[in-house]
């Protein structure tokens, strides 16, 4: 391995210089591995650089921008936080934690005694000090070979540490919320690890946004989330409320055996978003459902990428992703299924729907198949448009004015997403949010 100061790097400079501080100082006292990790990581993200645009999977998505300002990967700084953290939960029954840029905040608590065996912590106190095994078996598994992922490998500081042993269907959900704040251009990285044993059950949802933020900060998360034998993870993630932030959201996900994943990302009032969904079916009679809804306005901006790899024979996967874009908001979806050579019977299907309400919004779709199994079904679509004119004018003669019958239409557009939702609350406080978003 060559040292950090040989590595030839497209980076920003500073990014360079504050590895190297950390990896002397804040890093010091994590274990050698931990640490060779780290330095292995940044320079697989230096070598790798940040992509162009004419790097075909950030062709409508430009990275490079968000780097050419001066940031630092933020530090454990205390901030007085001006609300109680339990208003910005959706479940007032659920397991708590509550990250603010990236750390687990001095008040969070879990809020209810666990079931035995189960651990929902930190990844930076409870991962690395108390469940050290578990902890360097699964982290950094997922296959991925992007450079997100090996930015945010080598500079995450902490994150959620979720583990539900083998038969636990825990019946609380766990509730994540993450809040960026401070006035300073940041690096956030975020990173979590959840790891579902055999025959377990359990529901988490994520939920992120900003606070008088003054300057831009940058998110780079991971999740990775291991499913082991007949487990079912159900997996929703919240973007709202995230002004002057820039998202980067990496989603890995592994799957064995007769396990199920369900997935709903709704981006609501967020100024640039990328998600990046990378799902791996490594066993036979896997089933994952990968669902999103965005609403975009003003100029923002919002790609999903999703990667579906059925790499084992009799597995499904459903993907819906719609949005409802106006002004001059800009919004991308770039499916990919990949199906291996031995993956026979598989049923594999993509959707993606999109509503311009204004002649500068503008979405552009990529769905893909890459096919090397002859007994298969698969198929992908794609359509964008604009409001039903026959459909508005059949609401307006029942007495609806223009705004009331395009905000129904909207909705009824929406539904189909915002259903998959299983937990009650959430969908309540869901629904809630899309009419708020769809009467601005």
């Amino acid at each position: 391995m060559s040292s950090i100061a040989e590595i030839k790097t497209t980076i920003p400079s500073q990014l360079l210089e504050e590895f190297g501080t950390l990896l002397k100082k804040t890093f010091a006292s994590e274990p050698q591995w931990l640490k060779e990790k780290r330095s292995t990581a940044f320079e697989k993200f230096s070598k790798l650089g940040i992509p162009e645009r004419k790097n075909e999977e950030y062709k409508y998505t430009d990275v490079k921008k968000i780097f050419g300002k001066k940031f630092t990967p933020v530090h454990n700084d205390i901030h007085k936080i001006p609300f109680k953290i339990s208003e910005k939960f959706i479940d007032k029954d659920s397991i708590k934690l509550f990250f603010v840029n990236g750390w687990l905040y001095k008040d969070s608590t879990l809020s209810t005694t666990l079931p035995k065996g189960v651990i929902v912590g930190s990844m930076a106190a409870d991962a690395l000090f108390l469940h050290r095994e578990l902890f360097q078996k699964f982290l950094g598994t997922s296959p991925s070979q992007s450079w997100t992922e090996a930015l945010n490998s080598a500079l995450w500081f902490d994150g959620a540490f979720i583990y539900i042993p083998k038969g636990i269907k825990l019946e609380k959900n766990i509730e994540i919320v993450h809040l960026y704040i401070g006035n300073d251009e940041i690096l956030v990285n975020p990173r979590h690890l959840i790891i579902a044993d055999k025959e377990s059950e359990v529901n988490i949802i994520e939920h992120s946004f900003a606070l008088d933020v003054q300057k831009h900060i940058v998110v780079n998360s991971v999740a990775e989330i291991a499913i082991e034998e007949s487990a079912k993870v159900s997996y929703y993630k919240i973007q709202s409320e995230n002004k002057n932030t820039f998202q980067l959201n990496n989603t890995y996900v592994t799957q064995q055996q007769q396990s199920v994943f369900n997935t709903c990302t709704f981006t609501l009032g967020s100024e640039w978003i990328r998600n990046n969904l990378s799902i791996s079916l490594n066993a036979e009679n896997c089933e994952t459902h990968l669902n999103g809804l965005f609403i975009t306005q003003d100029a923002e901006h919002v790609d999903n990428h999703t990667q579906v790899y059925h790499n084992k024979p009799n597995c499904q996967s459903n993907q819906l992703y719609k949005g409802i874009l106006n002004d001059k908001s800009t919004g991308v979806f770039n499916g990919k299924i990949y199906v291996a050579r031995d993956a026979q019977k598989t049923n594999a299907y993509q959707s993606s729907k999109n509503i311009l309400l204004s002649d500068d919004a503008t979405i552009n779709t990529k769905p893909q198949l890459e096919i090397y199994a002859d007994d298969v079904k698969c198929s992908h679509g794609s359509s964008t448009g604009q409001i039903d004119e026959d459909a508005l004018f059949y609401l307006r003669s029942r007495g609806l004015n223009i705004d009331s019958a395009k905000n129904l239409l909207m909705y009824a557009f929406a539904s189909d997403v915002v259903n998959t939702i299983k937990i009650e609350t959430l969908r309540s406080y869901i629904n809630e949010l899309v009419q708020k978003y769809l009467n601005k």
